[in-house]
């Protein structure tokens, strides 16, 4: 499969009327292992590829390390299609992160409103629309089906905001208006919360989840009855095998 059509492809997966459940992977072995089980595309999170590497999540990679592990990644797993998490875009103009990107090998990306190179800053609504804007006109200007997936932060710091679910929804409109393929409200806190974005946004949505206890909200039939496009794991699947790594060795001490 060439760049183009896995992006094709990728793209595909979100509208198929089915959740889309991308695992997020680290390493070479994690693809390998999750492509295996059966999964047709793959997320690689930007918290356990810095883990893997003995770095720090929120840009503590640089950009080159970053792709790094998404070009080994994607070469291990060569017909699978497979989405990247580049934070901010570690200072990067959208043109040269998009062909960076590709030629690591990854055909979506996601891309955060908190600006961590620059003391953790939000982007605004306006400012990050348009850099989303910029990453889907350097894809399309390539000739790829590009998934930019936009994700905003407001969740997370709720508190600086009168109305967060007000504030979320401006952004990640403005981030559809923008060209972003899919939307990524993280930390939504509850079932009435994300049916409040979903009825909001014209396009696919992704949630976090984690692969044991399920979203905040709820399971993944949950979330397939709610009409959620698609679920990411972040740093969840890392962390759970860790737990079941500690259980298995312990006996050996």
């Amino acid at each position: 499969m060439d760049t183009a059509t896995r992006a094709t492809t990728l793209l595909e997966l979100h509208h198929t009327g089915t959740t889309l459940v991308l695992p997020n992977v680290w390493d070479a072995w994690s693809a390998r292992s999750v492509a295996d089980a059966g999964f047709t595309a793959l997320s690689i999170g930007s918290h356990p590829l810095a883990d893997s590497r003995g770095q720090g999540d929120n840009e503590d990679m640089s950009i080159d390390d970053a792709l790094d592990g998404v070009r080994r990644i994607c070469s291990a797993v060569p017909d699978v299609p497979v989405t990247a998490d580049m934070e901010a875009g570690y200072g990067a103009a959208p043109a040269e992160l998009v062909e960076r990107l590709l030629e690591a090998g990854a055909v979506g990306l996601n891309i955060e409103d908190t600006v961590h190179s620059e003391g953790g800053r939000m982007r605004s609504v306006a400012e990050h629309a348009d850099y989303i804007g910029g990453l889907r006109q350097a894809a399309d200007a390539a000739g790829v089906d590009l998934v930019v997936n936009a994700r905003t932060d407001v969740f997370l710091k709720k508190d600086r905001f009168e109305d967060p679910v007000g504030e979320a929804v401006a952004r990640l409109r403005g981030c559809e208006e923008a060209g972003a393929r899919c939307v990524y409200p993280v930390g939504v806190p509850d079932a009435a919360t994300l049916q409040a974005v979903l009825d909001a946004v014209s396009g696919p949505v992704n949630v976090i989840a984690n692969p044991r206890t399920g979203s905040a909200a709820g399971s993944l039939e949950d979330l397939q009855v709610m009409g959620v496009h698609r679920v990411t794991f972040g740093p969840k699947l890392m962390q759970e095998l860790a737990q079941d790594l500690v259980t298995l060795v312990a006996p050996w001490r």
